[in-house]
């Protein structure tokens, strides 16, 4: 409880993953927002952003940034849990390109939040993980790509958990 550290995102990786996969102009759609940088970075190279996380106090922090950095489009974040990613975007949002840097599991813990991911044992990490790519994958526009930056995490008995392996399976059972 209390103090919670996280990674921050590389920007060029961002910069990079915006012009190789997205259109100017297009919907970035970020259901593990976490940090600005996807954000920022999609604003400053034209793109719109609309990315989703659990806590307030993060979305204010980002929402801060963004004003001090950022100039249209302006990058919008949206408190909420991302289970719930049709119901919390505006009606008929259609997404060009997800992008997003999902919990690794366990590895960081985020928050206390019991709806937080990486509060949860695998199995049940691995299933929310799932209906939230499926979820997202729903509002994509047909022809467009989704880039999730994942690594591999170790369970407490030292083996690794498998989750690009997992994404991929998510992903290909969302029909991406």
């Amino acid at each position: 409880e209390g103090q919670h550290q996280t990674s921050i995102f590389d920007p060029v990786l961002c910069e990079l993953a915006y012009r190789w996969f997205s259109p100017p102009g297009g919907l970035a759609l970020d259901p593990f927002a976490g940090g600005s940088v996807r954000g920022i970075v999609a604003s400053m190279l034209g793109r719109r952003y609309l990315g989703i996380d659990l806590r307030p106090e993060q979305i204010d922090a980002n929402r801060q940034q963004a004003t001090e950095l950022c100039g249209e489009p302006e990058p919008e974040w949206l408190v909420g849990d991302s289970l719930n990613i049709a119901e919390i975007v505006p009606p008929d949002t259609r997404a060009d390109f997800i992008f997003s840097c999902p919990p690794y599991a366990d590895l960081e813990r985020y928050s206390d939040d019991p709806r937080d991911l990486s509060t949860l044992g695998y199995p049940a990490f691995r299933k929310a993980y799932s209906e939230i790519i499926g979820a997202s994958v729903a509002l994509l526009k047909p022809n467009r790509f989704a880039c999730f930056v994942v690594g591999d995490a170790r369970g407490k008995d030292g083996l690794y958990y498998g989750l690009p392996w997992h994404t991929i399976a998510a992903f290909e059972a969302a029909g991406a």
